[in-house]
């Protein structure tokens, strides 16, 4: 059913700062930065391998991210798993009594649609399918 991680969310206070982090430090060009109106978050993605880190600023405290990092602070927010058909994912895990946190995929970008899982049944991590 999953492919391959392809990706690990990030909180993090500050984008620039972190940016630093990840380009000066560690030599990672992020692959793209862009303001997500429906996250309402400033998010970089740097390519890792065949994996990518998904850096995440809250621009609003109410928002997911802002609740995360009022709550918990910087760290990791969430794992994102890789499916080809994410919805018929989605039927064959509510099936299983999987809990989730969308019933049907979104489209997040032109290409791509995601659907998160309920941590309360994935052992606590928050859980990420993209197509």
């Amino acid at each position: 059913m999953f492919e391959n991680i392809h990706h690990i969310g990030i909180v993090v206070r500050d984008l620039d700062q972190a940016l630093k982090l990840y380009e000066g430090i560690y030599g990672i060009e992020p692959s793209l930065v862009y303001e997500s109106p429906g996250a309402k978050s400033k998010i970089a993605f740097f390519p890792v391998g065949e994996c990518r880190v998904e850096l995440i600023q809250p621009l609003d405290d109410d928002s997911a991210a802002g609740k995360f990092l009022r709550k918990r602070g910087e760290g990791i927010h969430h794992i994102a798993f890789a499916v080809k058909d994410i919805d018929k994912c989605l039927n064959k895990l509510a099936m299983e009594g999987v809990q989730l946190i969308d019933k049907k995929s979104r489209k997040v970008r032109e290409d791509e649609r995601v659907a998160f899982l309920n941590p309360k049944s994935t052992n606590g991590v928050l859980t990420e399918l993209v197509q």
